[in-house]
C-alpha cells in the first residue's frame, strides 16, 4: 500500500472515532484523545504499568476523569496530580477507589 493510502486510512480511522462524540468540536475531540493518551502514559510511568490495568481515563473538553481501583490512597492522590500536570487538562475528577487489602 502506498504512503498516501496508509495516510488516508489513518485519517478515516481518526474521523470515525471523532465522529462518535457530538458534544465537542472536532479539534477538542482530537485534543481530548491526546490528553487521554498522555495521562495514561504518565500514570503508567509514574505509578507502574500494572496500575493502569485497573484505571480508566476519560477526557471531555479537557476535563479528565479517573476511575477504577488503585492499591493505596497515595496512588490515588498521585494519579490525580499526574493527570493535572498534563498540558491542556482543565480539571481532574478523581473517583478512583482504594482497593481493600486482604
Amino acid at each position: 500500500m502506498s504512503r498516501f493510502a496508509w495516510l488516508f486510512c489513518g485519517v478515516l480511522a481518526i474521523a470515525a472515532m471523532v465522529a462518535c462524540r457530538t458534544n465537542e468540536a472536532p479539534d477538542a475531540q482530537i485534543d481530548d484523545m491526546k490528553i487521554t493518551a498522555q495521562v495514561k502514559e504518565k500514570i503508567a510511568s509514574g505509578l507502574g504499568v500494572s496500575t493502569m490495568t485497573n484505571v480508566s481515563v476519560n477526557s471531555t473538553n479537557g476535563v479528565v476523569t479517573l476511575s477504577g481501583q488503585v492499591k493505596t490512597a497515595e496512588n490515588k492522590s498521585r494519579a490525580g496530580e499526574i493527570a493535572a500536570a498534563v498540558p491542556k487538562v482543565v480539571r481532574v475528577i478523581n473517583v478512583l477507589q482504594v482497593a481493600p487489602q486482604p
